[in-house]
């Protein structure tokens, strides 16, 4: 059965690649700022997109059940003023091709996942990834780089990534 997301463009805007598949309950907010999604991204049940400080998708990637991706923090450095009434500050999450986030995952304000990059359940992401890394954590730490082949032949060599840059 094919579900559709929720939409929400508010003052914002959504574009989404060619072949996006979405489970039960995904919601896409764009809030005041802008969701891009890139080619065959998948989107599975309860996945929550916050595009206030923009969020950008690569083109392979495959977001697992109840992952969050906000991106923007509530300020609360003044304790004279209640949370809900300080500004919020936005920062751009950058998801590359060909990742992995798994179920439950947490993608903060300001990330940056590099292409081929694995974060495993329930971790917490907030900053830069390297590529082809694997993640896991509160917060995220780098476990392990996933195998390349070996380079001493051309059957050997990885195949191209997708252009993630839109």
């Amino acid at each position: 059965m094919r579900y559709l997301p929720k939409l929400r463009y508010r003052h914002g805007k959504i574009e989404i690649g060619d072949r996006l598949f979405t489970q039960s309950g995904v919601v896409l907010d764009a809030q005041s700022g802008k969701i891009e999604i890139g080619n065959n991204v998948s989107i599975n049940d309860y996945s929550i997109v916050l595009g206030h400080g923009g969020v950008r998708i690569g083109d392979g990637t495959r977001i697992a059940a109840h992952v969050v991706i906000i991106s923007f923090e509530h300020g609360y450095e003044d304790a004279t003023v209640l949370i809900k009434d300080q500004p919020i500050k936005k920062g751009r999450v950058v998801i590359g091709g060909d990742v992995w986030i798994g179920a439950g995952a947490k993608v903060l304000a300001g990330s940056n996942i590099a292409d081929g990059c694995v974060i495993g359940a329930n971790s917490v992401v907030k900053g830069a990834t390297e590529p082809f890394g694997v993640y896991v954590g509160s917060p995220a730490r780098l476990v392990k780089k996933r195998s390349l082949p070996d380079a001493t032949g051309p059957q050997a060599m990885r195949p191209e990534l997708p252009n993630t840059r839109r």
